[in-house]
């Protein structure tokens, strides 16, 4: 039961914050009114008031209304106790895997959509080790940064958001993926030196494999291509390409060509001044030692 031992109270909407659904999400909005509706069948058929409910899972009278109506995400150990009390024999317990795939941010489903489709992906990230190297303890290090501060619930969907997409390393066949890491993102011990040193040793790890090249952009280059912003271009086996950039179309996807060709200009140029893979891999075992 969901209920704080400490003073066994049932929980309220302050003691989850991060479970709001978001308004812009028409997909999760939907996912999430139609869990609240068969929540609240099943609860009317066994003849169980809201409140009497509430009890039984260890939730309030008033979250529990606001789950049902479709304004609050369940978590899965919600869902699993009203299947228990409620008799429903694992059909509500089974809609986990909805409710997860809403709890990661619209942007990131979309991104992850899209990684899942591409066979060759070009990514840069000039300010942070681009998402998909990182390691669970790197991501946190990093959201912990972040100000206005996310609450602990908020830094948690985040990163499970990210080690989702990290499926994209055990696709077969396995897409080319071609990473320019900058070099003061590999110094910053963000979390600590312990977890920089993980961070680093999983860098190594993804470097050998074979359809993974990542290179280093050392600080002392006196040209460098990347000031304008990131760069991430994701190429379908049909031909068909969608590229992002802040200094295009504000981040949003592109696929127009000119858009395309100026993204991967850019990439390339990068590419060019950066440490060859060899030598990357060279400089990060040198970082390791260092750190």
């Amino acid at each position: 039961m969901s209920v704080d031992g400490a003073v066994g109270r049932l929980r309220s909407e302050a003691d989850e914050p991060g479970w709001e659904v978001d308004p812009d999400d028409e997909w999760g909005v939907a996912v999430i009114a139609t869990v609240g509706r068969q929540l609240k069948l099943r609860r009317e058929a066994v003849g169980m008031r809201a409140a009497e409910f509430g009890v039984a899972v260890g939730y309030g009278e008033d979250l529990v209304y606001k789950i049902e109506g479709g304004k609050r995400i369940p978590r899965p150990e919600y869902l699993d106790r009203a299947d228990e009390v409620l008799g429903a024999d694992g059909l509500l317990a089974a809609m986990k895997e909805d409710v997860r795939r809403v709890r990661y941010p619209k942007k990131v489903r979309d991104l992850a959509q899209l990684e899942a489709r591409a066979v060759e992906l070009q990514l840069y990230d000039p300010l942070n080790i681009h998402g998909l190297l990182q390691t669970p303890e790197y991501a946190r290090g990093l959201l912990l940064m972040r100000r206005p501060a996310y609450s602990g619930d908020e830094v948690e969907r985040f990163i499970a958001a990210r080690v989702a997409r990290k499926a994209v390393f055990e696709r077969d066949p396995a897409p080319e993926l071609s990473f320019v890491l900058e070099e003061w993102t590999l110094r910053r011990p963000l979390g600590g030196r312990a977890v920089l040193r993980q961070q680093l040793e999983h860098l190594l790890e993804a470097g050998q494999l074979r359809n993974v090249e990542l290179q280093v952009m050392p600080m002392d280059r006196e040209e460098h291509a990347g000031l304008a912003g990131g760069i991430e271009v994701l190429k379908s086996e049909d031909g068909s390409a969608v590229g992002r950039s802040l200094a295009v179309a504000n981040g949003r996807p592109v696929s127009d060509p000119k858009q395309l060709r100026i993204l991967e200009l850019r990439y390339g140029v990068i590419r060019a001044q950066a440490l060859t893979p060899r030598e990357s891999t060279a400089f990060i075992e040198q970082l390791l030692g260092e750190t």
